[in-house]
């Protein structure tokens, strides 16, 4: 175009001269990674950040170098799962993740405010802003897998992820409704668009199962994420149930002593 900036980054056009990657930022120079996965769903309250804790804990447990950063930032839930309520700190390195019991290291805006309690009425440039510098500011270390829980849906927030941060793939997290294909098509073409794998499906509260007799019931209606897994080319699917014990853990800061295999396999294709 004649009036090209040569500026991508204020620019819509889909022009042969646009670079790819011209909207990624250098991580803090005192950060390294192996693999940065995104955690995202189509829609709220489906258990996305448990799902991301869970995943976070599982490459702790396997003595992987571990990070979560929660990109949610008007509705951060990660410090609760592991019960983290101090301050995070700074120096001339940048700021300083906070690091759980077991040693996974985390990065929320919980930990910039005075009081964790503390709205976060910010409007989308700022969130996303905020976003890149817990990217180019957070001194992570030498990382092997870092976790982004994402915001839901396919807003300001998620798409600065996926055009900020080198991601090597998304996992994405839904429930067991009949609007499940929908919601987990926008996510998986906003990941094409992107050009990056969805490594797997979460169905959330996918059955429960009875303590006593041990038998599942579909609580929400018949499980639709293989067929949805399979409509999109999804290779993995986990089913999380509807377990009061995880999230009771999750409650009371103690996630990380979670037990269950429910997400072994999705986990196995990250390592």
């Amino acid at each position: 175009m004649s009036d090209c900036t040569h500026d991508c980054s204020t620019c819509s056009e889909n022009c042969a001269s646009r670079d790819p990657q011209s909207f990624l930022e250098k991580p803090n120079a005192n950060s390294s990674f192996k693999k940065v996965i995104g955690v995202v769903s189509g829609k709220g309250g489906v258990g996305k950040s448990m799902v991301t804790s869970m995943l976070a804990v599982l490459a702790n447990r396997a003595g992987l170098k571990t990070g979560i950063m929660d990109a949610d930032i008007t509705g951060p839930s990660i410090p609760k799962c592991f019960g983290i309520h101090e301050q995070a700190l700074a120096d001339d390195n940048g700021i300083y993740p906070a690091i759980t019991k077991t040693g996974i290291r985390v990065m929320s805006v919980n930990l910039l405010l005075p009081n964790e309690d503390d709205p976060v009425v910010w409007r989308g440039p700022v969130l996303g802003g905020v976003v890149k510098q817990f990217w180019t500011d957070v001194v992570w270390g030498d990382t092997d897998i870092l976790f982004i829980d994402c915001p839901p849906g396919t807003g300001d927030v998620p798409l600065t992820v996926f055009q900020s941060i080198p991601l090597d793939g998304i996992v994405i997290v839904t429930s067991p409704q009949d609007l499940v294909s929908m919601i987990v098509g926008k996510a998986a073409k906003m990941a094409e668009l992107m050009n990056i794998p969805v490594l797997g499906l979460v169905e959330n509260y996918s059955y429960f199962e009875c303590p006593d007799c041990h038998k599942k019931h579909e609580i929400y209606g018949p499980s639709h994420a293989d067929e949805v897994a399979a409509k999109f080319g999804i290779p993995t699917v986990a089913k999380l149930p509807i377990n009061p014990k995880l999230a009771a853990a999750g409650d009371a800061g103690l996630l990380e002593l979670f037990e269950g295999d429910w997400l072994d396999r999705l986990f196995d294709t990250m390592k």
